[in-house]
């Protein structure tokens, strides 16, 4: 059955969610084999809202807040975390804003599940011609890629003084996909190549990502980072969840084939869960307290500080890492039979260290959330 977060219960008595969480739980083989997320569940996750989540209602979307996202990625990321991480981008309908609003309005208002995906570093130089920008290059680790119908790509314009990249938006046909994607983790993202040949990109279907939204919805005055850092850190949460979900489960569905003690019933393994599911309750509360308390301090003020905005950021890191651990410590108390290709365990484990990898979330991560708590200096766009 269908463990569902108790922080998403109004989506429980939803048939057509928890089907749509028990087929990606169920075909998860099946994704992996693929390396990347079938069209059909993409257009499933299309009908659940993901896409439309963050896109404003005139245009027909949900207008969700930033934590109802999250927990609607951690749910389908406990069914796959693959599939969650294709679906985190979702959030994309909140940095496109920074394209003219004309443009946003004919992607969404045209249909506000648009499944964008991007491809942002390196950036390629991309030289000023009649009509625009002609694109050129590849760019790796394009999550998603396979189910989008826009893909970004970013670019070096002559002229342009920010140290944030400009990213081209190109409809998915003018982009040629090299399928180089072949990982232990987060397998099923399908995130390849993206190839481009001389392709004249308008002006106004390219924007500064991280750049000043063109719109004043809430929504886009969240701060951009921070939100691109929460949606794939909720990854490993998912992840962690559907590990420690699993032991449970395991241990109340089968005895030792040695005489010993159900694993429930062994002290060691009481220990180490307790441990691990104190990790990820930690984690847990403290992202999501967290992004609440910057969402009602954006909406009573209309901003949020400086001090908030690096603790968005710390939230994000330390439950991308959190959720690795609690998935490392799963997989060590799951017995010899976690070593086999493709166990439940196995494959929480290396995703959510895959998630912990990413360099939203990475090791400098930690020190720049302490220089910004100290008023230093910290990396480009942090927090």
């Amino acid at each position: 059955m269908t463990s569902l977060s108790k922080l998403s219960a109004d989506q429980a008595n939803d048939a057509l969610y928890i089907s749509v969480l028990d087929e990606i739980r169920a075909r998860r083989a099946e994704f992996t084999q693929l390396r990347h997320v079938p069209l059909d569940v993409v257009e499933r996750l299309q009908h659940i809202g993901v896409y439309r989540s963050f896109v404003p209602t005139r245009f027909g979307g949900d207008e969700k807040t930033p934590a109802e996202f999250c927990r609607l990625i951690e749910d389908i990321s406990a069914a796959d975390a693959s599939t969650g991480w294709v679906a985190s981008f979702g959030v994309s309908a909140t940095y496109l804003a920074a394209l003219p609003s004309d443009t946003y309005a004919q992607i969404y208002g045209k249909d506000p599940n648009t499944v964008f995906a991007g491809a942002m570093f390196p950036p390629q130089k991309a030289d000023k011609v009649d009509g625009g920008f002609k694109v050129k290059g590849r760019w790796p680790w394009c999550s998603g890629i396979m189910g989008s119908s826009l893909v970004g790509a970013g670019i070096k314009v002559e002229g342009d003084d920010t140290p944030l990249p400009r990213v081209a938006v190109l409809p998915r046909d003018r982009v040629f996909v090299d399928e180089t994607w072949n990982t232990i983790g987060l397998s099923a993202t399908g995130s390849h190549d993206a190839v481009v040949e001389d392709v004249v990109v308008a002006p106004e279907w390219t924007f500064i990502r991280g750049g000043r939204p063109e719109m004043d919805d809430l929504i886009f005055k969240y701060p951009a980072m921070a939100l691109a850092s929460q949606v794939l850190a909720v990854v490993a949460l998912g992840a962690a969840r559907e590990a420690l979900d699993f032991l449970v489960k395991d241990a109340a569905d089968r005895a030792s084939i040695t005489g010993a003690p159900n694993p429930g019933a062994r002290p060691y393994v009481q220990s180490e869960f307790a441990k691990a599911q104190g990790i990820l309750m930690g984690a847990r509360a403290a992202f999501y307290d967290t992004i609440e308390a910057a969402w009602e301090q954006l909406k009573s003020t209309g901003d949020v500080s400086q001090d908030m905005k690096i603790r968005l950021r710390l939230v994000a890191t330390k439950a991308a890492r959190d959720g690795a651990e609690a998935a490392r410590i799963a997989f060590v108390i799951g017995g010899s039979g976690v070593m086999e290709t493709g166990h439940t365990l196995g494959r929480c484990m290396v995703d959510a260290a895959c998630v912990a990898q990413h360099a939203f979330m990475g090791e400098g991560t930690w020190t720049a959330a302490g220089a910004g708590f100290f008023d230093q200096p910290t990396m480009p766009g942090y927090p």
